[in-house]
């Protein structure tokens, strides 16, 4: 007799009055429940470039999420907002005014929806100026450290012109072998090391007019997690330094998903410069990404649940 998908070894005759469950008992067979999916607790609403829903939605999140009861569901960028869901999160990274203006519209219709992030917000930090003068802006206790952004200056008129007015101002490259990569998903953050540029010495660049070519210091590939690098190039910033940074700028930016590429100043332990912050970055590059992001997800969910506590 199957039951449940197992194989029991009772006999129970066809014209049996009932005893046959008493019997399975006897022989101390157990029916096993059917095994259920977990209730849906969050539904997640996305809307990524395919580029990004390839390296974010792996199929290791997807399947942690399932089993924690939060279901990730494409949106129809074509259509309303509002047709479709109903969604606890709107995750979204994607360019234009036409869009921007629908998730902001969505998001003011719907308070109770939590967009990550507002559109407004992945603007600013995408201007690299103001995103800069936020950090230069900031006046964060230098205890653990002192945290800065290089003098940079930009050019409108003619590239050949670059090396004098660099000559003029002044202006060195800030030196760091390693570039820190800090991963920032609300209150969570992750630290990866990744090699920084390289040093470029007066030959090499004689041989070059114009343009001096790096290779890209963001991808997994140059990770410098586990190189053999001197101790005091390799340290990571101090952790309530990273604590007080993110809080900060989580607070200025208004986001919660970004990054922030950190050097220190070459021959220091505690001068450290910001160079870059990006929206969504590739998270699907950080160590454990998925165990970071459901926890992420369940935590708006139980601040949702205390706001109505309170209220």
């Amino acid at each position: 007799m199957r039951l449940n998908g197992e194989i029991s070894i009772a006999n129970v005759d066809d014209d049996d009055d009932g005893d046959g469950e008493r019997k399975e008992n006897e022989l101390g067979l157990i029916r096993s429940p059917t095994p259920t999916a977990p209730p849906t607790r969050l539904v997640v609403g996305y809307a990524l470039t395919s580029k990004k829903r390839q390296s974010f939605l792996q199929p290791k999140l997807l399947a942690l999420a399932r089993s924690k009861g939060i279901l990730f569901i494409a949106v129809d960028v074509k259509q309303p907002l509002s047709d479709q869901g109903p969604f606890d999160v709107v995750l979204h990274k994607l360019a234009g005014k036409e869009w921007s203006q629908m998730i902001e519209d969505y998001g003011q219709k719907n308070p109770n929806v939590t967009v990550l992030d507002p559109p407004d917000a992945i603007e600013h930090v995408n201007n690299r100026q103001s995103m800069l003068e936020d950090v230069a802006d900031l006046n964060l206790p230098d205890y653990y450290g002192r945290v800065t952004v290089p003098r940079q200056l930009v050019f409108t008129t003619d590239p050949s012109s670059i090396p004098h007015e660099v000559t003029k101002e002044g202006l060195k490259l800030p030196l760091g072998g390693v570039l820190f990569k800090v991963y920032i998903i609300g209150e969570f953050i992750k630290v990866v090391r990744r090699f920084s540029l390289p040093d470029v010495c007066k030959r090499e660049l004689s041989k070059i007019a114009g343009v001096f070519p790096f290779p890209r210091v963001s991808c997994a590939s140059a990770s410098a997690d586990g190189a053999d690098l001197d101790p005091k190039v390799a340290e990571l910033p101090p952790s309530p330094l990273l604590e007080m940074l993110a809080r900060e700028l989580r607070l200025r930016l208004g986001l919660q998903l970004f990054n922030i590429d950190i050097i220190r100043e070459y021959g220091t332990r505690d001068l450290y410069y910001i160079i870059d912050i990006n929206y969504f970055p590739g998270y699907g590059k950080m160590p454990d990404y998925e165990h970071i992001f459901t926890e992420f997800l369940l935590s708006l969910e139980q601040s949702k649940y205390e706001k109505v506590l309170v209220a």
